[in-house]
């Protein structure tokens, strides 16, 4: 047990001997003695704070710039006319509280009650018939084949009147 104690002792003079403060340490002091010497660098000032200003969208009711455009034909006329006019007294259908370019055509039933065409959109599949209303539009249906559902819109002319806008919502082959 002495004799341990006397190798720790050797061992710890030892490495005590190797901490010696008197030299070794010039080169750091001139390095630094260098860095302090150089002019002070300039901190760029912060960026001036940008206000923010909100943006009201107001372009959702027209047309997605990703569908292509609605071929409008119109009648020799190319005003609106004071005899067409939606029916603003009559209860709107649910149908009507949507975008029709929402809609896609995925199929058709019959009975013997008549044919009605499925329609996909709004979170769901609906079941139509000629006569019911969809879209903003005022969009009444017309007619309803086994490839599609012509619609009939009802569209100011901008000057007061109305127009007629028919619409086709084509049969979406494999959805």
């Amino acid at each position: 047990m002495r004799r341990s104690q006397y190798i720790l002792a050797a061992l710890l003079s030892a490495s005590l001997a190797g901490c010696n403060s008197s030299g070794g340490f010039s080169d750091l002091q001139a390095f630094m003695d260098e860095v302090r010497a150089q002019p002070k660098g300039a901190i760029e000032p912060m960026p001036k704070e940008v206000v923010y200003e909100p943006f009201t969208y107001v372009a959702s009711m027209l047309r997605s710039p990703f569908q292509p455009p609605v071929k409008i034909e119109l009648t020799s006329n190319a005003k609106g006319t004071k005899d067409i006019k939606p029916d603003e007294t009559r209860v709107k259908q649910f149908l009507e509280g949507f975008n029709i370019e929402s809609f896609v055509m995925v199929g058709t039933l019959s009975n013997g009650a008549g044919m009605y065409a499925l329609l996909r959109g709004a979170d769901g599949v609906h079941r139509i018939r000629i006569g019911d209303y969809l879209g903003g539009n005022h969009g009444r249906v017309v007619a309803i084949t086994t490839s599609g559902i012509e619609v009939i819109e009802i569209v100011s002319d901008g000057d007061g009147g109305w127009l007629e806008r028919p619409r086709t919502l084509a049969l979406q082959e494999r959805s």
